[in-house]
């Protein structure tokens, strides 16, 4: 869209995609954290990402033209437009903390996401959640358990057996989340095939938040709900 949006023929999605997936895994190896220890500015970590999978996929663009696409690019991503809320997510984060419990997100994301992405998809500080740990902001990412440690921190040194991580990732969340003591478990939304060993290992594993507010409210008198 961004290209055909300069007047330049719609590139594959399918060799598009493929190329993201190279450049982004490469930079993110190369410059974790969206170039946090590198002081490398947010935009142009992205902006050598974006180029590489234009020219991975087969596309070179001039200089003039290609600023052009990733200049809309860019834009598109720091908004609401590419994302879509679960609807069951707003209602449950807004309930948590109706209910006295301190919410707090950890995510490999640059510093977009807390300033202007979830505040504009309506889910704001305040609230739908209390703190944001996120990779971009803070150098550290999933799966290392020090971005977990952050969160306790963060959340006020509670202690970890008093807290609960909700992830759908068992190497990025639920492990990690363990190791530094938090009770957690993983969604299944999408009902992956990885789900039954999840299980097998000994996590919960629930459909969706709707399921873990019963969770929660099962473990409470009836009354807290």
């Amino acid at each position: 869209m961004a290209a055909k949006s300069v007047g330049l023929p719609c590139p594959d999605y399918k060799r598009v995609h493929q190329g993201f997936k190279l450049a982004y895994t490469e930079m993110v190896n190369k410059y974790p954290c969206f170039g946090f220890a590198a002081k490398m500015p947010n935009i142009v970590w992205w902006k050598t990402c974006v180029r590489d999978s234009f020219v991975r996929a087969g596309y070179e663009y001039d200089e003039e033209t290609f600023e052009k696409i990733f200049r809309r690019i860019y834009a598109s991503f720091g908004s609401s437009a590419p994302y879509t809320v679960f609807p069951d997510s707003q209602p449950f984060l807004r309930w948590a903390r109706e209910k006295g419990i301190k919410v707090g997100i950890i995510s490999n994301a640059e510093y977009r996401y807390q300033d202007v992405i979830l505040p504009a998809l309506g889910l704001n500080q305040g609230t739908e959640w209390d703190f944001g740990v996120f990779s971009g902001l803070e150098g550290v990412e999933k799966p290392d358990p020090r971005i977990y440690e952050i969160a306790l921190q963060r959340a006020g040194n509670i202690a970890p057996e008093e807290t609960l991580h909700v992830g759908d990732s068992m190497r990025k969340d639920y492990v990690p989340a363990r190791s530094v003591g938090m009770n957690a478990l993983l969604l299944d939304r999408f009902r992956t095939p990885d789900a039954e060993e999840w299980r097998k290992s000994g996590a919960i594993v629930l459909p969706d938040l709707v399921a873990v507010q019963e969770l929660l409210c099962s473990e409470k008198s009836a009354s807290a709900c």
